[in-house]
């Protein structure tokens, strides 16, 4: 399985994802100022990744800390967790990490420095081990809905690169296809940054999944020709009422799946899942530099000064959502009923 990052002795190691796929890089970060760096410049990305990197950060940084009394290591702690929160708005999986340990942190504050970094190092670790078993439940749930045999279109990537390992929306794929469907992928390329003809598509092959990259202006036609039988994406939050976020140009497969009769499915941890949030009016979306548009590998591919919008993410509307995968199992409609249920551990089994 690839190792999208990994805690080392020397530090926080990533595969460097804006090298893929032509190269196979690897990078440490020997402080949380290099794991910042390295989420805001999306050598890592993908909401679950993030917020495991996050989590890692925070623990790297406590763990280096030279502070010696508990006000002195709080004050730094909290730095520590303003940096990496800092680094990208939209994903909440990044949020919910660094809340998780500064929990921690008031749960360990009595213990002796040494024993209390210990601690954070090892609920990070723990977070990066949980995040691979949520993924495999996530699969185990989501390979069901998909059909016996056809094609199935995602964007974005949603896979072991986006998360700590298997992957959130490919992760379904992965356990369709290991239970025995015949399923073929269509992967939008996903512009600007294009991680589906560099990300989506490179992991693919390596799993001898069958894979078509199109241009993401190919999707409808795909779908009016019978070639689409289901859409599956990943998700960078959801709000309480079943609205996503996810990679821009998610909404306009969402519509055009809606016309076209093909169920769109969503895939992602419950920790995506952002119950504070009401609905998609409320989710930030990132906005990025205007020289991933204008450029392409290195080269300038449009005018000099023309404006441009670059918007990483967009909003689904919940109406063109058929059913939300989680660990814990399937949400669909109501969302603001079935959704809830799933984060407070109600739902029927």
């Amino acid at each position: 399985m690839i190792k999208t990052l990994e805690w080392t002795n020397s530090g926080v190691r990533f595969i460097d994802q804006t090298k893929l796929p032509t190269e196979e890089v690897y990078v440490t970060c020997r402080n949380y100022e290099e794991v910042a760096k390295a989420i805001r410049t999306m050598i890592v990305r993908g909401a679950p990744a993030i917020g495991v990197a996050a989590a890692m950060g925070v623990a790297l940084g406590a763990l280096q800390s030279n502070a010696k009394t508990l006000p002195e290591f709080e004050r730094e702690f909290d730095a520590i967790c303003n940096v990496l929160a800092g680094t990208r708005p939209t994903a909440v999986n990044l949020f919910w990490a660094i809340r998780r340990m500064r929990d921690r942190f008031d749960q360990f504050r009595a213990l002796p420095l040494d024993q209390f970094k210990s601690e954070l190092v090892a609920e990070a670790q723990r977070m990066l081990v949980e995040d691979i078993a949520a993924n495999q439940a996530m699969g185990r749930h989501g390979a069901v809905l998909l059909p016996a045999a056809g094609g199935v279109l995602t964007h974005c990537n949603a896979g072991a690169l986006a998360t700590a390992g298997y992957g959130t929306a490919l992760g379904v794929i992965r356990c369709a296809v290991a239970a025995g469907k015949q399923i073929s992928v269509f992967a939008d390329e996903t512009r600007p940054f294009l991680q589906g003809s560099r990300l989506t598509a490179w992991e693919l092959m390596k799993d001898g999944i069958p894979i078509t990259l199109i241009a993401d202006n190919m999707a409808g036609a795909m779908m009016r020709l019978g070639k689409i039988d289901a859409v599956i994406v990943g998700a960078d939050r959801i709000a309480a009422n079943g609205d996503v976020a996810n990679k821009i140009g998610t909404y306009t497969v969402a519509v055009l799946a809606k016309e076209h009769g093909i169920p769109f499915y969503v895939a992602a941890p419950i920790s995506t899942v952002d119950l504070n949030t009401p609905d998609g009016s409320r989710i930030p979306i990132e906005q990025r530099a205007s020289t991933e548009v204008t450029h392409l590998a290195g080269k300038q591919i449009a005018p000099n000064d023309v404006r441009v919008e670059n918007p990483a993410f967009d909003v689904t509307p919940n109406q063109y959502v058929t059913a939300i995968i989680t660990e814990r199992g399937v949400a669909r409609a109501p969302f603001q009923e079935s959704l809830a249920a799933l984060v407070t551990g109600t739902a029927a089994s």
